[in-house]
């Protein structure tokens, strides 16, 4: 996430910031210029101010802060326009739990808008466009709950997995190191973008089958096999979460989620001029991260600043008693996937749909 500053005073800033905390006007992100802008009182937009803008129409309903160019004929923005079903806003507490799962996608869309990837909504494609249902839970006795998960563009999220206390118990539940909205989203897009960038092409099918296995097998008896047995012991040397076993959709689901994990913490890292400069450190454990990972073709870039990174902000952690910030093992294997992933970000637009193998080859990470 890149760093963001109010123009009026020069204030730094969240992105989930509504109002400049310290002059007090109003806030918006323009997705058009991936930034975070003050507005003065007529409402003239400070990073574009021959531009007229107007706030989603989500902005009345406190849970967006994302504007929309007035000469533009959608109501929402281009994050919202996404949601399909929304909860109930009569029933109390579902708009604070709303609130916050909309905060979390909204930095889904960031990464993917600063990434270029196509962003079809129901609107564009009724069968195959990219679409959220948060729903709660029914409240019918022994109903059968919400399941997150994905169905052909259609992403399910559990308004439930929004309650901090219910989310840790599910995950300590799960044996789970990590569990977050944000986690969610990230994976569950994951199954998205396989559909539209990896399932149309042969040849990026076969690559895929060489490194996650074969999507082919069966996912309903793969995963009953998954809960019913776990991961095998030595999972950690192929797959970057125990979940990420029970079947290729989900290894590349898991390795798309921290993909992304990683290429905005470093954005972030970068944006606050991080360097990684252990005194004690023999090795290759020093990082200075003064590229733009997003805007980084490189993979080895990429990852040679992550782990100085993921081994300082894990350590900071564990300073203040928590858990490691990224608790998560990258083997040589889990690499070489997450150099898939980034391969699939750096396909030109037009050829996404009918990638040659041979784009894909030299793009690979060298882990020599």
């Amino acid at each position: 996430m890149r760093l963001f500053s109010c123009e009026g005073c020069g204030q730094l800033l969240y992105f989930e910031n509504w109002r400049c905390e310290a002059c007090g006007r109003l806030l918006g992100f323009l997705p058009d210029r991936g930034v975070l802008t003050a507005l003065e009182a007529d409402g003239t937009v400070l990073a574009a101010p021959q531009t007229a803008y107007r706030f989603c129409q989500n902005n009345g309903l406190g849970v967006c802060n994302w504007m929309v160019a007035q000469n533009q004929p959608e109501e929402f923005c281009v994050a919202c326009r996404h949601n399909h079903l929304i909860p109930d806003l009569s029933v109390p507490g579902n708009d604070r739990l709303w609130a916050r799962i909309e905060a979390a996608k909204h930095r889904l869309f960031y990464s993917l808008l600063r990434l270029g990837l196509p962003l079809e909504n129901r609107a564009d494609n009724p069968d195959h466009g990219l679409a959220f249902d948060f729903l709660a839970d029914p409240s019918a006795p022994h109903a059968q709950g919400v399941m997150t998960g994905h169905n052909n563009g259609l992403i399910t999220l559990a308004l439930k997995e929004a309650d901090d206390v219910v989310r840790e118990k599910v995950r300590r539940e799960m044996g789970e190191p990590y569990r977050t909205l944000l986690g969610h989203l990230r994976h569950e897009s994951g199954h998205y973008f396989w559909d539209r960038l990896v399932a149309p092409d042969e040849a990026l099918r076969n690559s895929f089958r060489a490194l996650f296995g074969d999507d082919r097998a069966d996912y309903g008896a793969a995963l009953k096999a998954h809960y019913a047995q776990g991961a095998s012991a030595d999972w950690q040397q192929s797959h970057i979460s125990a979940y990420a076993t029970s079947h290729p959709f989900e290894d590349f689901a898991e390795t798309w989620a921290h993909y992304l994990h990683i290429v905005d913490t470093l954005e972030t890292a970068a944006a606050f001029g991080l360097k990684v400069r252990p005194r004690l450190a023999r090795g290759h454990i020093a990082a200075t991260i003064d590229f733009d990972p997003y805007d980084s073709r490189r993979f080895d870039q990429i990852i040679e600043a992550w782990l100085p990174v993921e081994f300082a902000t894990n350590s900071m952690n564990r300073s203040m008693g928590l858990s490691d910030l990224y608790p998560f093992l990258l083997s040589e294997k889990v690499i070489e996937k997450l150099g898939f992933v980034h391969a699939l970000m750096w396909l030109p637009m037009v050829l996404r749909q009918t990638a040659a193998h041979n784009l894909i080859e030299p793009l690979r990470p060298s882990l020599a």
